[in-house]
């Protein structure tokens, strides 16, 4: 174990850094287990990365977005000044935690709530800024049960569809955790990293609730996952108050070529909704294949499928799949031990996965 340098302070000493899904360096490997999008970017993200690659690079981009601030909120139905751009969902989200929840260092005592089972990255978001916060159990089947919510908090933060399960809230579920959260002032985050893929988003709700915060990603939906681009929409004050922390970071956070791509991509959603619309189907197919062969799946609204085998561990199962040429993720603790979040890839990538999938099932 390599000792801990004394020249780190007690923040780097109790960091417990977010271990991200592996990226193998053998191309061989079908890789399931990051979420990546399988199908390539749009024609006209391409194009215009390329025509950004010029001699202008010698110069700083736009501090403030603005044209894929427009064209973002254009799409969103919404305005310029309640978008907000960061490199990548998860740098929107360090921003969030810094700039809406509290420490406990400044005395806050209601705790930020958010599920047991949900994005790991919260809870490390959590320990860097020092805000206390409660894990709220997921039912049995894996759902969240909206009414745990209406509770005193530090505010409230979920994906929309939840990771690594799944599964969604509607509409009137989440108008029912905001209406409780509003009246106590309290920010409500929905991370709709996978809302492309079968979840209703929330965006239309902004206009009734100014304590809703929503986060978004180009990784997935848009197939930007190496181009690190991500955004928020809120209200003008919320988002004024990302800039704020933003800007004690680093103002130039998005470069040239960043900001053309993921201009490109929002503008060109008629691409992406052909093939995120491909992905679901792939994902129900997969679904219904899997339950054939004895699978337990998690209903899912999201680029995935959450799935264990009754009588095989979870472990054993990763094992065997990645033996094949199968990488999918698994978060061996607890409750999800015995269960693998499987990414949908294309439909020859799920063929594969399949069989897999079927001979372990004969030599049960």
């Amino acid at each position: 174990m390599i000792p801990v340098p004394v020249y780190w302070n007690k923040r780097t000493q109790n960091c417990s850094p977010y271990v991200p899904g592996e990226q193998p360096k053998d191309r061989a490997f079908i890789k399931l287990n990051t979420n990546e999008n399988p199908y390539p970017p749009s024609p006209k993200v391409i194009a215009a990365i390329q025509e950004a690659a010029c001699d202008t690079l010698r110069l700083y981009p736009d501090p403030l977005c603005t044209e894929f601030r427009e064209a973002a909120a254009k799409q969103y139905g919404v305005k310029a000044e309640q978008v907000f751009p960061g490199n990548g969902s998860d740098e929107v989200l360090a921003f969030v935690f810094g700039a809406f929840f509290e420490s406990a260092a400044a005395g806050e005592s209601a705790p930020l709530l958010f599920p047991d089972i949900t994005y790991s990255f919260y809870p490390v978001y959590a320990r860097l800024w020092d805000i206390p916060c409660k894990t709220i159990p997921l039912a049995a089947d894996f759902s969240i049960n909206a009414e745990d919510y209406l509770v005193p908090s530090g505010g409230v933060i979920f994906p929309n569809p939840n990771a690594p399960t799944g599964t969604a809230l509607s509409l009137s579920q989440i108008r029912m955790i905001l209406d409780w959260q509003k009246k106590a002032d309290r920010v409500v985050v929905i991370d709709e990293a996978y809302a492309a893929f079968g979840a209703d988003s929330v965006v239309p709700l902004l206009g009734d609730y100014p304590n809703l915060l929503t986060v978004h990603t180009l990784s997935k939906s848009a197939s930007l996952a190496g181009l690190r681009t991500g955004f928020a929409i809120g209200s003008a004050g919320l988002i004024e108050g990302l800039f704020r922390i933003r800007d004690s970071f680093n103002s130039y956070t998005m470069d040239r070529l960043a900001l053309a791509g993921a201009r490109a991509a929002v503008e060109d959603a008629a691409y992406y909704d052909k093939v995120n619309k491909k992905i679901a189907a792939t994902r129900e197919r997969v679904s219904a294949e899997l339950l054939a062969l004895g699978f337990e799946v998690i209903p899912s609204r999201a680029n995935f499928v959450f799935i264990r085998r009754r009588g095989i561990s979870g472990s054993d199962l990763f094992a065997r799949l990645r033996r094949h040429g199968i990488l999918v993720r698994h978060f061996n603790s607890g409750r999800t031990a015995d269960y693998l979040r499987v990414s949908i890839g294309t439909n020859q990538d799920m063929d594969a996965f399949l069989d897999v999938c079927k001979k372990t099932g004969e030599q049960k």
